[in-house]
């Protein structure tokens, strides 16, 4: 048994993985790399919170980001459609040959519209991700696999069969005590640990217990921002990290499996989480120092977009 659980053969033959307390006792073991990578995330985040003082039209930023972040984030999970058809079905330039699927980012930013919104009034939740998950598969792919609601059938990950699986998430009852765990863990305080570490927990728990038939991606990387913004460590909405995901698409699927299964997986998954993230946080910040002139291009092209801009 690892930290994070076990697998436990199931009744009818196949071997599902059961997640143990969450966050467990023994959670990080601190090295220099891990420490070292916190304190740059840390002082990068803060000068990522001035991003107002940088940029002539902060909205219209965050918006143009936050469309990016939709598109990458939808990509991981098959969406063939890009920013750039997104932006041409906003100003209806979109023709018949265009991806069908672009109404999949649009959901994406709806959601975290809607996310942002509702955290003024309602903690982060099993209920507010429940009304994200169901924005993000209104209409789409998956909007017949219950959105909006918990799974109550057993699901895999990888492979044409449970019994070939890459991964297997825990079965309903086991998942439904897990996200009892993780929405626990959203507030508890005793653990002492830094958001940010804790954020990349997070979402790593969450796509372990994978808790519905389908968009548990999106989802949980959503998750990563309303946690960051719930705890005042992100005054706007303004880290992502699909584009890493996607760049790193295998390391990521591996850096899951080593959480939840390898001695170190946990420290491992956090720093390739971190490396991510340091990447991201660098290149943003060197990105205002370009965007009036951007802003203004895109303002010309496409003056509508300068009507929805997502705000935290």
């Amino acid at each position: 048994m690892s930290k994070m659980g076990l697998y436990r053969q199931q009744p009818t033959g196949y071997k599902a993985f059961i997640p143990g307390k969450f966050p467990p006792e023994d959670l990080v073991r601190w090295d220099n790399d891990l420490i070292c990578l916190l304190s740059l995330a840390d002082r990068a985040i803060g000068k990522l919170n001035a991003i107002d003082q940088l940029v002539p039209d902060v909205d219209f930023f965050i918006f143009m980001y936050v469309t990016k972040e939709a598109a990458l984030s939808s990509q991981i999970e098959g969406t063939q459609a890009t920013f750039l058809d997104y932006v041409k079905a906003k100003v209806k330039l979109a023709d018949d040959r265009g991806p069908s699927d672009v109404d999949e980012i649009r959901n994406y930013i709806d959601a975290m519209n809607h996310g942002l919104k509702r955290l003024k009034t309602l903690p982060l939740s099993c209920r507010l991700i429940k009304e994200i998950h169901k924005g993000l598969l209104k209409g789409v792919r998956g909007e017949h696999k219950t959105p909006g609601q918990f799974r109550k059938s057993q699901n895999w990950i990888g492979g044409p069969t449970i019994e070939t699986a890459v991964f297997v998430p825990p079965p309903p009852h086991e998942m439904l005590e897990g996200m009892s765990d993780l929405e626990r863990s959203f507030h508890d305080k005793s653990a002492k640990l830094p958001a940010l570490i804790k954020a990349g927990l997070i979402h790593a728990q969450f796509e372990t217990i994978h808790p519905f038939l389908d968009g548990n991606g999106r989802t949980g990387r959503l998750l990563v921002t309303f946690y960051l913004c719930q705890e005042k460590i992100l005054s706007r909405p303004l880290l992502y990290l699909s584009e890493f995901f996607k760049a790193n698409r295998r390391d990521y699927y591996d850096k899951l499996n080593g959480y939840r299964f390898a001695e170190s997986g946990m420290e491992d998954w956090l720093k390739f989480f971190w490396r991510g993230y340091d990447r991201f946080l660098k290149r943003q910040l060197r990105r205002p120092k370009r965007s009036r002139h951007f802003t203004r291009s895109i303002l010309n092209w496409f003056p509508v977009l300068a009507e929805t801009p997502v705000r935290p």
